[in-house]
């Protein structure tokens, strides 16, 4: 081989590795939100209130949210980590014309995304905050609040996220 041919192939097989690029959305922030990817029965106390479907999307960087409840009513949200701002974004559109927009990140193991949305009595908008969270045992509690206008919060949903495929025989 001509050796400035290998000395060329030499220099090319070097540079590679440092000039190839790693695949979009692979780093770890992208990962945070996994704990909630899954098939999911959701509970309220003891009652079943809909099921959730969460799966990766858009070659892995964002999360899309397939939401039925008991009632039938569906529901879809857009979850992406946002580099920039890093944060994480969602979208919610419910097929009973809710919209919400939240955006937050990890406190601790716990994923806290917070927005606004308006008040179906007075159209105002109303502060919204949603917590999941991871527990030991495999389940995930997602708990909603709204703002009480004194300061506090009040809560909207406390559900219980318990997987699909674990209750199957």
């Amino acid at each position: 081989m001509n050796p400035s041919l290998a000395i060329g192939v030499l220099a090319l097989a070097i540079a590679l590795p440092a000039s190839a690029a790693e695949p979009p959305c692979s780093g770890s922030e992208y990962h945070q939100f996994d704990f909630w990817i899954g098939r999911w029965e959701v509970y309220s106390g003891d009652k079943l209130v809909g099921e959730n479907r969460i799966e990766r999307i858009s070659q892995g960087c964002a999360l899309l949210e397939t939401w039925r409840n008991a009632r039938g009513i569906e529901g879809r949200s857009i979850n992406a980590y946002d580099a920039p701002s890093k944060r994480w974004r969602q979208f919610w559109a419910g097929g009973d014309g809710g919209v919400l927009r939240l955006e937050g990140g990890l406190v601790g193991a716990e994923m806290v995304l917070e927005g606004t949305s308006p008040d179906a009595a007075t159209g105002r908008d109303v502060a919204q905050r949603i917590t999941y969270t991871p527990l030991p045992d495999g389940t995930m509690r997602q708990h909603w609040q709204a703002a009480d206008g004194k300061g506090g919060w009040t809560t909207s949903f406390d559900g219980s996220y318990r997987r699909a495929e674990a209750l199957q025989p």
